[in-house]
């Protein structure tokens, strides 16, 4: 069956070359594999509908949901409001309120693209208009969107606990200290280069200004509490906290800020689908593509050959983070998450690498790979929302991704960066 596989993903591969779309391909290429190998044909239809039918899988169109309602209910410029009034009379302090803005976000999208795509139209506009040059601000926006994935809730997260069978819980915990790591790397940055590049500093407002923000915008903030605080008392589970965090952003936008109307609600959910339409596939194809490579044994003779070549798991993380840093660069990276879990997992768990660490390592090179070129979605959101080319964008982003490594390295060398929450929670 090896032979049979690997004349299947060559025929993937030049699938992919010719440019269908990757649910398509996987699709194609395990029937391909399926009728090579001569096994019964029903086995393609019943492995996609069985990883459709996952609870754990509900949450990923329901933070959707949620962060499209939070979009449209003014929920960002309350944040944005707030986190300005605190920070933004230091020098560069807009760009600091950019980061706060994003962890604040992070805890209730948990998607980049969302981030970037909501407050960061906001954000630019504002750092524009306060002088900074467009390059700059669309770069800190684009660096910060990053964090949204890492901090609970995730929707990355959600996908690779289903694909890994790994603890989605113990991966939003995980993702806590990273996260908040991440915001103060790029705050340092920021520090670093507002002097020598006169980043504008606005006088401080008073405590009067940052408290009427903080009213302003408090039932929003109150959003990751809810959600966290239930998590970890035990009250809901992270699938049933997307169901809450959804009916809540939906409470928020009609009956408090009352800037959502029924008449929204249907664009709302056609947005929503689009976006399910294009993830659920994918997870879906790539369950069946899985199944093939599993049934094939290819997994098992990568984790043999890496074990009579490689016996340091600290060298298999450095191999990983340099594979999918260079994948991140081509590849969209929900994409790349499915096609890369079932190869790469069964190796770290067979190398004693915890789960846990592994899959936050995992996630985050994939999203600093959203905002590096020539794939990156968020480089692409940041630069048309900033009105600069993506040439100009790409040079832009350069100094912003090495905090992002900082961190990156960090958590592969140190493992309690993101096991010590979930070890102390998940006992």
């Amino acid at each position: 069956m090896v032979q049979t596989m690997m004349v299947v993903l060559s025929a993937w591969a030049f699938l992919l070359v010719l440019g269908m779309p990757i649910y398509a391909s996987m699709i194609l290429s395990a029937i391909l594999f399926v009728a090579a190998a001569d096994l019964p044909m029903n086995i393609i239809p019943q492995k996609i509908a069985q990883s459709g039918n996952s609870f754990p899988l509900i949450a990923a169109p329901l933070f959707i949901l949620m962060g499209n309602i939070m979009n449209a209910a003014g929920v960002t410029d309350r944040i944005f409001g707030f986190s300005a009034a605190c920070v933004g009379w230091v020098r560069g302090g807009l760009a600091h309120a950019n980061i706060v803005a994003s962890v604040i976000f992070a805890g209730m999208t948990g998607s980049a693209v969302a981030d970037a795509g909501g407050v960061g139209s906001l954000e630019i506009r504002a750092m524009k208009a306060e002088g900074y040059d467009a390059e700059t601000a669309a770069a800190i926006t684009a660096a910060s969107a990053t964090i949204g994935p890492i901090i609970p809730p995730s929707l990355p997260m959600v996908i690779y606990g289903v694909s890994a069978d790994v603890s989605i819980g113990g991966l939003f915990l995980a993702g806590i200290i990273p996260g908040l790591l991440m915001a103060l790397a790029l705050s340092g940055m920021v520090v670093m280069i507002a002097k020598r590049r006169g980043l504008p500093q606005s006088k401080f407002a008073g405590i009067s200004v940052i408290w009427l923000s903080y009213k302003r915008a408090h039932w929003a903030l109150m959003t990751p509490v809810m959600l966290f605080g239930g998590m970890m008392a035990g009250i809901m589970t992270p699938t049933e906290a997307s169901a809450v965090a959804s009916a809540y952003a939906l409470f928020l936008g009609l009956f408090v800020y009352r800037e959502l109307t029924l008449k929204d609600i249907p664009e709302i959910v056609i947005k929503t689908m689009e976006t399910i339409g294009v993830v659920l596939p994918l997870v879906m194809a790539a369950s069946a593509m899985a199944w093939c490579l599993s049934i094939s044994r290819i997994p098992q003779l990568i984790i043999d050959l890496f074990s009579a070549s490689i016996s340091s798991p600290l060298l298999y993380i450095l191999i990983v983070n340099v594979t999918l840093l260079v994948v991140g660069c081509f590849i969209e990276s929900i994409a790349a998450m499915l096609i890369f879990v079932p190869i790469l997992v069964p190796i770290a768990h067979h190398m004693g690498i915890d789960p846990i660490q592994f899959g936050l390592i995992f996630i985050l090179n994939l999203m600093i790979g959203t905002i590096t070129p020539p794939v990156g979605v968020v480089l692409f959101i940041t630069s048309k929302l900033a009105d600069v080319s993506l040439d100009s964008m790409s040079r832009a982003i350069l100094p912003w991704i090495l905090p992002l490594l900082i961190v990156l390295a960090a958590i592969s060398l140190w493992p309690p960066l993101t096991t010590y929450l979930p070890s102390l929670f998940l006992r």
